[in-house]
């Protein structure tokens, strides 16, 4: 079951993902050759905890870190740890915050230092893509409008879309109903409602959209080990179309 968030409730959300934006901006000025993931992690942790809010990923069903840190050709749920960053890499940063009873979440992948022109298509395709996803929430579509649009940009790249991990609604909980896939055809699932609150997040990959979990039962790389790129936003279905509550200002977008 799909929940409408009053203006109010929507406002607090909101909150949370003002915080989940200002800890991404913080860890981008972080973010070079030679700091870990596990550095990132207490940097996010501290920062989050100082503005008032809670890491919401730490604990969360048994996950280990602040923050979910994926490296090159891990998708998702990276977790922090000593692999530090070098010249030419991609990480795709996830930050969730419980802040007040509600939560934000995003993801933004970052260059670190400079990156190879075929990595950096790989993300400005990814960033796109969601976008083109956004642009469906409206009232009235379909659910499988976003995840269409987001799939149809993505291959029209010569990229793959992953199947494995979606979106989620979100609110008073970090995963609400319903899961948004980023592929599917139009015109099907719930008809959008205004005061539906999604995480919109697509993950692509440079070859196969395969993954696999590593032994920790967390990490999830491309199946091929090549590249993978993230992003993702917290959307509200408006009257009059999609707001965005994580906009972020990125230094090198």
């Amino acid at each position: 079951m799909i929940t409408l968030k009053s203006k109010a409730e929507v406002a607090k959300i909101e909150a949370a993902c003002l915080l989940v934006v200002k800890t991404l901006e913080f860890l981008e000025t972080k973010i070079k050759p030679g700091i870990t993931t596990l550095e990132l992690d207490s940097l996010a942790c501290d920062y989050i905890l100082q503005q008032g809010g809670v890491p919401a990923f730490k604990g969360y069903k048994g996950f280990p870190g602040n923050i979910c840190t994926s490296i090159n050709e891990i998708i998702v749920h990276g977790i922090p740890g000593k692999r530090d960053l070098k010249q030419g890499d991609i990480i795709s940063v996830d930050v969730g915050v419980k802040l007040n009873g509600y939560y934000g979440d995003a993801a933004i992948t970052f260059p670190v230092g400079e990156i190879s022109e075929e990595a950096r298509r790989l993300l400005k395709v990814t960033e796109q893509s969601l976008y083109d996803g956004i642009d469906k929430a409206r009232p009235d579509n379909r659910l499988s409008d976003i995840s269409h649009a987001i799939q149809r940009h993505v291959e029209s790249h010569g990229f793959s879309i992953v199947r494995e991990f979606v979106g989620h609604g979100i609110g008073s909980k970090m995963h609400e109903d319903p899961q948004i896939p980023n592929f599917g055809e139009p015109g099907m699932g719930p008809r959008l409602k205004a005061g539906m609150v999604f995480a919109i997040e697509p993950m692509v990959n440079l070859g196969t959209y395969k993954a696999e979990i590593l032994d920790d039962g967390w990490t999830a790389v491309t199946k091929d080990r090549k590249i993978s790129a993230h992003f993702e936003h917290t959307i509200c279905v408006g009257e009059d179309g999609p707001e965005i509550l994580t906009k972020w200002r990125r230094k090198n977008p």
